[in-house]
């Protein structure tokens, strides 16, 4: 109900318009009156009402100050002044302070009726849009972890828009960025038989465990960090050394950490990853050249640090290496892997044409080099689809694509390839009904990563993400192979193992970290998953 206060100095005024308002057909409730501005102030300040009716000439107060003096205290209701006098002056001020309408008195209850209305009806838009801004600041606040993670990744790889390069655009979190140096590590699982087998949830675990691993050994020592994933198996640590670390120092920290992280992930998740070292960089904006040159060193094999380690070091002509190195962009990776789960054909293949005609000016492409480039991205193409669910082999098979690869030599002939299995891929029932899908259980895989240890609910994601808990449940099923909860459950005891492994803390102390004040079903939950203990795994 709209509420409505009226202020008149006349009695009999005061009461027609409680009689002559039509009260319900408005939707409007009278919360107060008052015969002169003073005591309109006190109406006002205690009732607030959505709409104030008010004279002009009243005593103690009249209503052009008590007008004035509501607006200086922020009341930001609708105000209709109904007038015995014709004032310009009064109504030029009317206007300075917001006022809906000015009205000579006497007026008639048509009139009445149409200025209450309307007055009603830019109350209810103005609600509306209030309402709409207040979604959108709860959903912004919902989604500000996950934006802060992909801009991350955007200064990461080059992707960030030139309006957002300069060093008063960065995020707060990420401020102190202009006073330290950069290095990006780049981390890339090596895809054996067992990674093979994953399932897309088992591959969304691992992702979060590799993640924690890194995160934890290298805060040891390099204090604040960042990590983010890219397309398939590929993921990067940005570290920001002091700008006054000595050279030799830092190359064996870095040194040390590459050999740790190899070591932790082989000891804690037995899988196998390499490494690679980008080059320091002075400023931030530069972080996407270190990240081009760490994975060109595990791509090429530059500067291999220790032979029992597959950690590289990036190194400038090596070899003469880096003309058939350059074909390798995490940039134009990433951003065709991100077109592709969205499934915008157009803009893929308009990031594949001039990406060739690129490469096409380097004069530096052999059928070989051709070769290998087609077998890298049709691997960009498998993990989108696997990520979405999809099985790339269910739409071409393996053979057909090994033997199409032979046939390409030449820079226009992959062109045309690729275009036509984006083509495929996109208009794909397959692809279509599962990308949009892809993006909700992105979201709430992103969610349990980083609130495990809170009360999560399926309910509570349902309202977060507009959609019902049946049909939210469903789909998390059709993706990930697996139940909501089945899921949190494994991240919750993939994070236990990770912190008992650690030895730092006692089981009870584990249990709660992640989520759980049973310990003793924390223990079953744990055997189950594991098939051991607790206790038994610290030994």
């Amino acid at each position: 109900m709209w509420k409505i206060a009226i202020i008149d100095d006349e009695r009999q005024v005061l009461q027609g318009m409680k009689r002559a308002i039509p009260w319900e057909q408005l939707g409007a409730t009278w919360v107060g009156e008052a015969q002169n501005g003073k005591d309109g102030l006190d109406v006002v300040r205690q009732t607030n009402p959505d709409i104030v009716i008010t004279d002009i000439y009243m005593p103690a107060m009249n209503g052009i100050d008590m007008i004035e003096q509501l607006r200086k205290e922020g009341y930001d209701g609708k105000v209709i002044i109904f007038s015995g006098y014709s004032d310009f002056e009064h109504a030029r001020q009317a206007l300075r302070f917001n006022v809906s309408d000015y009205v000579s008195k006497p007026i008639s209850m048509p009139t009445l009726k149409s200025i209450l209305g309307k007055v009603i009806d830019e109350l209810a838009k103005e609600e509306e849009i209030r309402r709409k801004q207040g979604e959108m600041e709860r959903k912004l606040s919902l989604y500000e972890p996950f934006i802060e993670k992909e801009w991350v990744r955007s200064a990461v790889v080059g992707t960030l828009d030139s309006s957002y390069r300069e060093a008063g655009r960065l995020p707060e979190p990420y401020r102190y960025w202009t006073d330290h140096r950069h290095v990006t590590i780049g981390i890339d699982l090596v895809r054996d038989a067992r990674v093979g087998q994953f399932s897309l949830s088992d591959w969304n675990l691992f992702r979060f465990a590799i993640s924690n691993i890194v995160c934890e050994v290298a805060r040891k020592r390099f204090g604040t960090v960042e990590y983010t994933e890219l397309h398939s198996t590929r993921a990067v640590l940005i570290v920001h050394p002091r700008p006054d670390e000595p050279k030799q120092l830092l190359e064996r920290k870095l040194h040390e950490l590459g050999v740790k992280l190899i070591d932790a992930i082989k000891s804690y998740l037995k899988l196998v990853v390499r490494v690679g070292i980008g080059g320091v960089k002075p400023q931030w904006q530069h972080i996407p050249d270190s990240t081009e040159e760490a994975f060109r060193a595990i791509d090429m094999r530059l500067g291999r640090r220790d032979s029992t380690y597959a950690l590289y070091a990036y190194q400038d002509e090596e070899d003469g290496k880096t003309a058939a190195a350059s074909l390798f962009s995490v940039k134009f990776y990433v951003e065709l892997a991100s077109a592709l789960k969205a499934s915008q054909e157009a803009d893929a293949k308009k990031l594949v044409a001039d990406y060739m005609n690129r490469l096409e000016l380097q004069k530096a492409m052999t059928p070989e080099t051709v070769q290998i480039f087609a077998c890298e991205l049709w691997g960009v193409f498998t993990y989108c689809l696997y990520e979405t669910g999809v099985l790339l082999n269910d739409l071409v098979p393996e053979e057909q694509i090994t033997k199409e690869l032979v046939g390409l030599t030449g820079l226009e002939q992959l062109t045309e390839w690729l275009s036509d299995k984006i083509t495929l891929i996109c208009s794909s029932r397959q692809w279509r009904g599962n990308s949009k899908h892809r993006q909700v259980v992105d979201y709430m895989t992103g969610y349990i990563h980083e609130h495990y240890a809170e009360d999560i609910t399926l309910a509570e994601l349902s309202e977060k993400l507009y959609i019902s808990r049946n049909h939210l449940s469903i789909i998390f099923k059709n993706i990930t192979g697996e139940t909501f909860n089945n899921y949190l459950t494994r991240v919750r005891i993939e994070k236990a193992r990770e912190l008992l492994l650690q030895r730092n803390m006692l089981v009870y102390e584990v249990a709660e970290q992640v989520g759980y004040k049973n310990v003793p079903y924390f223990s079953t939950l744990f055997k189950k998953i594991t098939g051991m203990s607790p206790t038994d795994l610290i030994k």
